[in-house]
């Protein structure tokens, strides 16, 4: 079997390129390498039999034609990503979200035998009606979405989203949808909660608190591998063709003080925790319900926080803190 990973240069794309070449497939990763993610990880995916790494810009029909027809999956991860990026050029997230998902779908109705599109959306769908409604946790895939304030900022990653699905639904195409919650782990950049807190855990000088943004909201994490596998298995399940599915965990849920005392133990560091302010945007829990993807692919043994906090530790230990690798900013 033959897959395009659009996007494949960042996160969740390399480790769903590790994954699909432990299960037999050949992958194809295409990125615009915007984000400056072609580090020495992704390079050696290289020289493994059965990867090919291209550079090609998905808003330019020209470079879509030319990524070929005979593709078995498309995994669409393509996207402008990152609350900075969100917050200065939200006219640019929408625009340009929208068009490469327009694109990749006319890409797949090119394909001689697609058997499944998976587009990769976001928990931000549900931020409205935690906003303004009672969100129902954990949150189950059927929550009616209601949009933020047209005029944030923040909107915009969620809007491209939403109208991504709403594509998939209407193009005709084998496809399934797939919202990510609280992925983290090796090689995923330091804007998000758990590098951050481990950095500034491991760089604390001797009696300097760490400081905690948010830390009474709640959220559930989810390790990497866990994560690719579930999406590998709903790639492959036909009773996920035409779904729209959570993937994450169910539990347990942790407030981020309690990640942050997790990663000063991780760390062997005593200090004290400061409490800050929360962080704009942010939402007091998010916790998806699982249940419908257990159904279809049956229970999946997932890392335990500590563990993958662990593990987080141990890569940006070696190759961030005390290492000379490039990660994605």
């Amino acid at each position: 079997m033959k897959v395009l990973i659009t996007g494949g240069a960042g996160f969740i794309g390399y480790h769903l390129t590790k994954e699909l070449l432990a299960h037999g497939y050949e992958v194809v990763i295409t990125d615009n390498f915007s984000r400056g993610v072609a580090d020495s990880f992704l390079e050696s995916l290289k020289d493994r039999p059965g990867v090919s790494i291209l550079s090609a810009d998905l808003t330019r029909m020209g470079d879509v034609l030319e990524l070929g027809r005979d593709f078995d999956y498309i995994f669409h991860l393509a996207a402008i990503i990152g609350v900075q990026n969100v917050l200065k050029h939200s006219y640019q997230v929408l625009q340009r979200n929208v068009e490469l998902t327009v694109n990749a779908i006319a890409l797949a109705r090119r394909q001689e035998h697609l058997r499944r599109f998976v587009f990769t959306s976001t928990s931000e769908v549900y931020a409205g009606t935690l906003k303004y409604y009672q969100l129902e946790t954990p949150t189950p895939e059927a929550t009616p979405l209601t949009v933020t304030p047209l005029e944030h900022p923040r909107t915009s990653y969620m809007l491209s989203k939403i109208y991504g699905e709403a594509l998939l639904q209407q193009s005709g195409l084998p496809f399934t949808i797939v919202r990510p919650h609280n992925f983290y782990g090796p090689r995923m950049g330091m804007s998000h909660v758990i590098p951050e807190l481990l950095k500034k855990a491991y760089f604390l000088e001797e009696n300097q608190p760490l400081t905690v943004f948010s830390p009474t909201h709640k959220r559930t994490f989810c390790y990497i591998g866990d994560a690719v596998a579930i999406i590998r298995k709903l790639a492959e399940s036909p009773a996920a063709e035409g779904q729209t599915l959570n993937v994450g965990n169910e539990g347990p849920e942790v407030t981020i003080r309690e990640v942050a005392e997790t990663i000063l133990a991780t760390v062997k560091k005593s200090s004290a925790i400061s409490e800050g302010p929360d962080t704009p945007g942010s939402p007091v829990r998010r916790c998806p319900s699982m249940e419908k993807t257990r159904r279809i692919i049956g229970a999946v043994e997932c890392v335990s926080l500590q563990e993958g906090i662990r593990r987080t530790f141990d890569w940006y230990q070696t190759y961030i803190f005390d290492g000379n690798e490039l990660c994605e900013k």
